[in-house]
């Protein structure tokens, strides 16, 4: 029997169905509508919030996604990307390599304040990361899913964990694909989830050694996995020397649209990350890549797939840890 269901409407629905049952069986202790009865505005707070961001700076939507996956591949989705250097937590993960341009903190502290008005101590920082992500995603992607809630905040950050668990620009798919699947997420999750690079940025210094001295030895030798011309478009933006203080878009096609256009640069040697570049080559993840370039639906299930599954990676519900007044500080 033909559905007289359009075509955007069958994605939504499959999106839905699928993660629910995702839901019910990858952990029993988050819930879908956690805050319907003790704060039924929750979700609609952190959207409005995470809206009012993002109109103001679109970048804000990257980093909202970003910051939400800093904070989980670290030891769980716990909030603890979130907290001040104090003397009781002097070991905070925002100063750590890896973490220099994470932003979109105030954007959380909006919805935080918002939600300590009208239910006190009730929605955690971690909730609120996972909501702003999924938000972030249906504003510069147009598709959605569902975000179960019940995570509580960390005590402490883990900022000596940062090196060990943040995966680095790295060639080794292999290392990656380990990585990845040693904190519960699929080769596929980790290709699906690297799709997020359709938007935001890098700081120059993650990929100079791929447009300076390449070879060890002439200054303007690059990698020549990365398409000439666009070596020289990010030479302009990335002069020798670059670090931290200078940034270049992850796609410089759609900037500021979540697609897939970050697989079709890879597959025409426009990827800025070495890591990025080698998932089009590596015989790993060539396919998926070719996939995904050519199904936008199939990515789109597949993101919102492993978005979800990531934003139950080592949670904290029931007792354990707390719900922050303040997201920033431990109460």
């Amino acid at each position: 029997m033909q559905s007289d269901l359009s075509g955007e409407a069958k994605l939504k629905a499959l999106l839905m169905v699928g993660l629910v049952m995702a839901s019910k069986v990858y952990c029993e202790e988050l819930e879908l509508g956690f805050y319907r009865q003790t704060c039924p505005s929750a979700e609609r707070i952190v959207r409005d919030a995470v809206e009012k961001g993002v109109a103001i700076n679109p970048g804000m939507a990257a980093g909202l996604i970003r910051l939400h996956f800093h904070d989980c591949i670290v030891l769980g989705c716990d909030a603890s990307i979130l907290l001040d250097k104090t003397p009781q937590n002097p070991d905070f993960e925002r100063d750590r390599p890896g973490n220099p341009l994470l932003r979109g903190f105030e954007i959380i502290d909006d919805a935080k304040s918002q939600l300590e008005s009208q239910c006190p101590q009730t929605v955690s920082c971690a909730d609120i990361l996972a909501f702003a992500a999924r938000d972030s995603v249906a504003i510069v992607g147009q598709f959605t899913y569902a975000v179960p809630g019940g995570r509580r905040d960390s005590l402490i950050s883990h900022g000596a964990k940062v090196a060990d668990n943040l995966p680095f620009p790295t060639t080794n798919i292999g290392f990656l694909k380990q990585h990845f699947e040693e904190r519960g997420l699929s080769l596929r999750d980790m290709v699906a989830l690297s799709g997020a690079h359709s938007i935001g940025r890098t700081a120059c210094a993650e990929f100079s050694d791929r447009l300076f001295f390449f070879n060890g030895v002439d200054q303007n030798s690059t990698d020549p996995t990365l398409d000439p011309k666009f070596a020289a478009f990010l030479k302009e933006k990335c002069p020798l020397g670059s670090g931290f203080d200078k940034t270049a878009d992850l796609d410089n096609v759609t900037t500021n649209r979540l697609d897939v256009q970050y697989f079709e640069n890879l597959k025409r040697n426009l990827g800025v990350l070495s890591s990025d570049q080698a998932l089009a080559s590596d015989s790993l993840t060539a396919a998926i890549v070719s996939r995904y370039q050519k199904n936008r639906v199939v990515w789109m299930r597949d993101f919102a797939a492993a978005m979800v599954k990531m934003g139950k990676l080592q949670v904290l519900t029931g007792t354990q840890g707390e719900i922050r007044k303040k997201c920033h500080f431990r109460n």
